[in-house]
């Protein structure tokens, strides 16, 4: 079974908690995007894979050629929003001002719309439920934001764990009319309860055998998994700005991260997500 890559293309401080401790032009070095980005590109290429990079605005605004140059390598570039804000700070306006000013710039980079989006911190559940609203409207084909796992930051724990046509009354509920495709994030069911092992943290944290078996498991189940990771967690040098005890959960993993990340492209097929879903 073919299953998803995925990056999330930003800056190293854009998520939480960086936000909260980056003050100053020195901490922000966008440098490392570039330097943090090239040795997944080189990996990508290693493999003859091919990943679906959620472009947030801002980081393509500065490096448009970077940008381009994964999109000609042959990688779908898809939406992250434009300035990494959670969409339980913004409402629908200021969501859709942010995605009409994503998709203006990608398509200008790239000469093509996006057909995909994942919101900051996988923000969509009940609450942003409206964000579907804007992404029909902009003509957007899937959504990669839900996270059928509850944290303080996210989380639908009731949604499907297969991709599925959400509600708009209900995002863990399925509409077959629905025009988008939902790809949520992907988790075990161990004795009842999902375990994330999609990426990202969690990817860092446990035990690669238990991703590589939860990843089959899955595919067992007739389901394809979409894995993320974001350049700075494969990248040593990220800078540590993070007091204890945040900086147990950012940083642990980071120097060992694109070496288990190449054993995961041993085991399994990857592709962007709109091959996976064979959207056009």
């Amino acid at each position: 079974m073919i299953n998803a890559m995925t990056v999330d293309f930003e800056f190293w401080y854009s998520g939480e908690p960086f936000s909260n401790y980056c003050t100053s032009v020195h901490d922000k070095n966008s440098d490392q995007v570039i330097e943090a980005t090239m040795p997944l590109l080189h990996l990508f290429d290693k493999y003859d894979v091919r990943a679906t990079f959620f472009v947030l605005g801002k980081t393509a605004e500065e490096l448009p050629d970077l940008v381009k140059e994964i999109y000609e390598r042959g990688h779908e570039i898809a939406s992250h929003g434009y300035s990494h804000t959670i969409l339980h700070k913004l409402n629908e306006e200021e969501f859709e001002a942010e995605i009409k000013k994503s998709v203006d710039l990608l398509n200008r980079i790239t000469g093509e719309r996006p057909i995909g989006f994942r919101a900051p911190s996988f923000s969509i559940d009940n609450s942003t439920k409206w964000a579907f609203n804007v992404l029909i409207k902009y003509n957007f084909k899937y959504d990669s934001s839900i996270f059928p796992y509850k944290t303080r930051l996210y989380g639908v724990p009731t949604a499907p764990l297969e991709p599925y046509k959400p509600s708009k009354e209900d995002v863990s509920k399925i509409d077959p009319d629905s025009p988008i495709v939902e790809f949520p994030l992907t988790v075990v069911n161990i004795l009842g309860k999902n375990v994330p092992i999609s990426g990202g943290y969690y990817f860092r944290i446990l035990p690669l055998w238990f991703i590589v078996e939860g990843i089959r498991k899955v595919n067992r189940e007739g389901r394809p998994a979409v894995f993320y990771i974001h350049p700075w967690e494969t990248y040593p040098a990220t800078p540590k700005v993070l007091p204890f005890p945040q900086n147990v959960r950012i940083y642990h993993g980071i120097k060992s991260s694109l070496k288990r990340l190449e054993k995961l492209l041993q085991r399994f097929s990857f592709a962007p997500i709109k091959e996976v879903l064979q959207i056009e």
